[in-house]
């Protein structure tokens, strides 16, 4: 028996090194990762869960750095390590969970009343809105910045 022999990465035609062991390719409209000539994971192109998923697995588990991920795919430094907390706190299922609804805030009709009944009931002071209201010229409005027919 001779001494044992080191193999070079040897990656598919057309494909973009993540390091010297990992390789990406875009074919068809599927992204396959490859561990020299051997695919490991593919998924959409547009499936932006699955690729945040796998590439935070590969920081994870050590195959790559974020560095390495960063400089194949273009990426900014937080949108990596934003994926990567998300594996690390919930695991693959993370990546798959519908946002959370966000709850706007609207300025109604109502709000705008109860507003102006608490300003209107606060002594005259320089800056409030009901000073600011008497100190405009007779006959102007504030709200169209125009001046009424009064």
């Amino acid at each position: 028996m001779g001494m044992p022999q080191v193999q070079l990465p040897l990656f598919p035609a057309g494909t973009t090194p993540l390091n010297d062991a990992l390789a990406v390719a875009c074919r068809d409209g599927q992204i396959t990762y490859f561990n020299g000539h051997l695919p490991v994971f593919t998924h959409a192109q547009d499936d932006l869960a699955a690729f945040r998923l796998f590439t935070s697995q590969l920081i994870v588990n050590g195959s790559a750095s974020q560095g390495d991920i960063r400089r194949a795919f273009g990426l900014p430094k937080i949108a990596v390590q934003r994926a990567v907390n998300r594996y690390r706190a919930g695991g693959a299922a993370a990546f798959f969970v519908p946002p959370k609804p966000r709850v706007g805030r609207k300025l109604t009709p109502v709000i705008k009343g109860s507003v102006h009944s608490i300003d209107n009931s606060l002594p005259n002071v320089k800056g409030s809105v009901h000073s600011i209201d008497n100190s405009l010229p007779n006959g102007y409005s504030r709200e169209h910045g125009t001046k009424g027919t009064s």
